[in-house]
């Protein structure tokens, strides 16, 4: 055992020294979210995502980002606007850089826990009714492409995650069918913070 552990470490030691790039990076991102479907708007998006570079062109790491937007509702087939809303998600993600020049493409992705919050809805049918869509913890991915130019970072994601189902039962007795969908379109710019050349 103690000759395995004594190997990684090594392993580790010479994977590191031949890397032209260090490998912690903390990257900090701003941008616009637009989640799908009609009667959806979009809203702003933040994200902050310590990496690890396994190599030059492999970077793992941990997403966490906050998207505060109007996701679109379905009421009884009919489409509908939902109410201003933040969503959360805390994601492992890969991320392969094609170069190892100053301008550096990627693509990537990326998979995890995404927190939905609970969205107003109003129900027009005999009588006027308003109800609450409950939000939720949703298990959701994310593709990524983009480029690195020096330290600085422009990204286009989509995150992919299960809709929201719900009844309303309204005055009259009469159930109401009511989704959400989730999923949003992501486009940021970012600056890593380390992760420079050796000198």
């Amino acid at each position: 055992m103690k000759h395995v552990l004594l190997s990684l470490f090594m392993l580790a030691a010479v994977s590191a020294t031949a890397q032209e790039f260090k490998p912690f990076k903390f990257n900090i991102s701003l941008g616009y979210a637009k989640p799908s479907g009609p009667g959806a708007s979009g809203g702003v998006l933040y994200s902050l995502e310590p990496k690890y570079g396994i190599s030059d062109n492999i970077d793992l790491g941990l997403r966490i980002e906050g998207a505060l937007m109007i996701r679109g509702v379905v009421v009884n087939g009919e489409d509908a606007e939902g109410e201003l809303k933040a969503s959360a998600s805390y994601l492992a993600t890969g991320t392969y850089l094609l170069t190892t020049t100053n301008f550096r493409p990627y693509i990537g992705a990326g998979v995890g826990l995404y927190s939905v919050a609970s969205t107003g809805v109003t129900v027009i049918d005999d009588e006027t009714e308003a109800g609450t869509l409950t939000g939720g913890t949703k298990f959701g991915g994310m593709v990524r492409a983009g480029f690195k130019a020096g330290h600085f970072n422009l990204g286009l994601e989509y995150n992919l995650i299960p809709a929201t189902e719900g009844i309303i039962m309204s005055n009259n007795g009469f159930n109401t069918n009511v989704s959400s969908k989730n999923s949003y379109f992501g486009i940021k710019l970012g600056v890593d913070i380390g992760g420079g050349r050796y000198k």
